[in-house]
């Protein structure tokens, strides 16, 4: 089962997808959002595509876990996704600090700033897909036991 990850943003929109076991993500692409309709369209293209299963987009509450403006965006983008799509599920994921972390990895790497803002947000995507596939391991992996 694969699992497409977003971190939708207003100028870019970073994707991860997972393998097809649902344990590794790996970075997919970056989109230009010059549209949400266009960006929508696209998501739907690579769902169809790649046999996606399950959408995830991030979703950036603020550090003392309120809501802000960035999450109700982010809200309203997925749940634009969750239309379009409509039988495969879109879930909203806290994201908190994965651009941060992101963005800290690719400058310990070397990364110059032009090129860190091409890959930022498919990396920022794939550590959220990362943390979540971690998750759910651990939660099938905790389950009752006999």
């Amino acid at each position: 089962m694969r699992i497409l990850s977003v971190d939708y943003g207003t100028r870019r929109v970073g994707l991860a997808l997972s393998d097809p076991t649902g344990t590794l993500a790996q970075g997919f692409s970056v989109l230009q959002n010059t549209a949400d309709a266009d960006v929508l369209r696209e998501i739907s293209r690579i769902v169809d595509e790649e046999g996606v299963a399950e959408v995830i987009v991030g979703y950036p509450r603020n550090m003392d876990g309120s809501i802000g403006p960035r999450a109700e965006q982010c809200a309203e983008f997925a749940g634009a996704l969750q239309a379009m799509l409509g039988d495969i599920p879109v879930r909203l994921v806290d994201e908190r600090l994965t651009t941060a972390f992101a963005e800290r990895t690719l400058i310990e790497a070397g990364m110059r700033r032009k090129k860190r803002r091409q890959v930022v947000d498919a990396l920022a995507a794939q550590v959220l897909l990362q943390n979540y596939l971690d998750a759910k391991g651990r939660n099938r992996d905790s389950g009752p036991s006999n």
